[in-house]
């Protein structure tokens, strides 16, 4: 099965993690400065947050 792949950028990252954070029930499968990413599962998403 392929992944969806949403890429979005953000001029307050912290904010933004703690909001998807608790949206998709997990922390960010990679974080750095300014990105954080997470791999979901169900459903199969490539979620990014840039600032």
């Amino acid at each position: 099965m392929k992944q969806f792949h949403v890429h979005i950028a953000v001029e307050h990252l912290e904010p933004s993690i703690r909001f998807y954070s608790a949206l998709f029930g997990c922390e960010p499968s990679v974080l750095k400065s300014d990105y954080a990413k997470w791999m979901l599962d169900d459903p199969r998403i490539n979620f990014v947050r840039e600032r």
